[in-house]
């Protein structure tokens, strides 16, 4: 009988010294991939975030304990260990444990592990086989190196605000920042794709390395069409409201009893959806004909497609579009996102048992592997659930 084969991750041993949200989305990725995640917290007080609330996750007589929801939402399958690196015990025990780990994970600024004999260059000789990754609003070098970055800054500093938001000429114009911080998130992801690339590296050379990872530098990268917009126009893109910048229609339209969006991503699509809106005629107008015509003459053609749409209601439009294949759905508040079909066949809403709570609530994994899957093998931990446990484990105690 073949045995089942193990967790993609399985046997990496990972020191988190990160918290707030990129450094920990990291860490959470790879524990879902089958890593041990050891996360080091400050005695009494533990990762800033989890004070970050309410809403705070409730006991099972609905009062609320001590995990904040911002906290679980990036610490599953962790152990917590509650060390004090300002004491050259906690330093040296901290030391010893990252001696027998893969990776070890860490933001605080530039330099600031030196003090404590924790940085890569006080590491790599003993430990040639660490792959170290420092998150950092700015990186390692340049003239910003030594100031803290913070997501919403960087969301500024980086460009997105000024793409994101009601044209200024419209009501409500101006900057705005995303919903969720999109910063901490894609340089997670970041981290998560270089550690996993150092690994992989590292079975061939023997090697480990250091990975130098800025907020600003992925929230660039994160841009994508919008920065190639500015670099071959020499234009910067502006603030397009719900429209796209360079695909028409492609945005909100407000219908007799809401908003929907249609997203039509070529000619043939555009064909479909003048004939679903009952106006095929548009299809073969000249200054339609063609997405980069219809960018073109967005101003003549977008006001004759709010017209038609707001006839009639959101779910009638979205019932002609879908059996023609035009791209469409409606906006939904994050409650019913969750009491949708898919999302629900998709089980994107997990529980795990949690000590505190009885059971805590947590967003699924979005990786789905045929042979090795997820596994929600632990809650995010309570504040050094696991001291004793890892004390002993590295012989510390």
């Amino acid at each position: 009988m073949t045995e089942p084969r193990r967790a993609p991750l399985a046997g990496v041993r990972v020191l988190d010294l990160s918290r707030v949200l990129a450094g920990p989305f990291c860490a959470q990725n790879l524990a879902d991939l089958g890593a041990d995640v050891i996360k080091v917290e400050r005695p009494g007080t533990g990762d800033d975030t989890r004070a970050w609330g309410p809403p705070y996750l409730r006991d099972e007589q609905g009062q609320d304990t001590s995990e904040s929801a911002y906290y679980l939402s990036t610490n599953r399958n962790k152990r917590s260990i509650a060390i004090d690196l300002s004491t050259p015990e906690g330093a040296q025990a901290v030391r010893k444990i990252a001696s027998q780990c893969d990776v070890l994970i860490e933001n605080f600024k530039v330099g600031g592990l030196k003090q404590y004999g924790l940085d890569y260059e006080s590491l790599k000789d003993d430990m040639p086989g660490l792959i170290y990754c420092s998150i950092t609003g700015f990186g390692q070098d340049g003239p910003f190196a030594s100031r803290p970055g913070y997501d919403f800054m960087i969301q500024g500093m980086g460009g997105l605000m000024s793409i994101t938001g009601e044209r200024d000429d419209q009501p409500g114009g101006g900057p705005q920042k995303a919903g969720v911080a999109v910063t901490d998130v894609i340089t997670g992801l970041y981290a998560s794709m270089a550690i996993l690339g150092a690994l992989h590296e590292r079975n061939r050379s023997g090697k480990g390395q250091y990975i130098d990872l800025a907020l600003l530098d992925c929230h660039v990268a994160m841009l994508a069409n919008q920065t190639l917009n500015y670099m071959t126009s020499g234009v910067a893109p502006g603030r397009a409201g719900n429209a796209h910048q360079n695909v028409v229609p492609y945005q909100v339209f407000k219908t007799s009893d809401g908003h929907m969006i249609a997203a039509v991503g070529n000619d043939s699509q555009f064909r479909s959806f003048c004939k679903a809106i009952e106006r095929p005629e548009l299809a073969t107008d000249e200054r339609y004909v063609t997405n980069s015509k219809r960018i073109q003459n967005r101003d003549t053609l977008i006001p004759m497609l709010e017209e038609i749409l707001a006839s009639r209601t959101r779910d009638e439009w979205i019932a002609a579009f879908e059996p023609v294949g035009v791209p469409c759905g409606p906006i939904q508040t994050i409650d019913q996102v969750f009491d949708h079909p898919q999302v629900k066949a998709r089980e994107l809403w997990k529980e795990v048992p949690h000590p505190l709570g009885g059971v805590s609530p947590t967003t699924a994994n979005p990786i789905r592997y045929s042979d090795t899957p997820i596994e929600y093998r632990r809650h995010a931990p309570t504040l050094g659930e696991h001291t004793d446990e890892i004390l002993r484990e590295f012989g510390l105690k």
